[in-house]
């Protein structure tokens, strides 16, 4: 799961990231930022590249906003701390594959794809004959 996220995220960006772990590479939120930024422009706030613990967090919190604001449900999102300290970081990663779902339902969206595409309506309606013939 952590693979396919940061090969995703290297696709997203158009780069690779460091050496560092995904934990490492993302608990600035400057990269989860300009993933965000890269799906719809301007969602998320400029992030902040000072190395101050509170700028780093209010990253992320722009971060989870941003989701919020692109349509990924609520019990995909994590507490920020749960990447800032590496506290949960599977709770993160389903964030980062929820994320890519929602990317793919996206219209406008063209990139790289993460997991399964979300299922989208398809409204059917049957006549009295269709019905009983079924």
């Amino acid at each position: 799961m952590e693979s396919e996220a940061r090969a995703w995220i290297e696709a997203m960006l158009g780069e690779k990231l460091g050496a560092l772990s995904l934990q490492e590479e993302l608990k600035d939120g400057v990269v989860l930022c300009r993933i965000a930024n890269t799906i719809e422009p301007g969602v998320c706030p400029k992030p902040s590249t000072a190395r101050m613990a509170f700028k780093q967090m209010d990253n992320i919190a722009n971060y989870l906003k941003a989701c919020t604001a692109l349509g990924v449900p609520s019990e995909d999102l994590f507490q920020t701390v749960a990447l800032f300290e590496g506290q949960n970081m599977p709770a993160v990663l389903i964030n980062v594959h929820s994320l890519g779902r929602v990317a793919q339902s996206r219209p406008d969206f063209n990139g790289p794809t993460l997991g399964a595409k979300l299922a989208t309506e398809n409204a059917r309606a049957f006549d009295e004959t269709m019905l009983f013939e079924g």
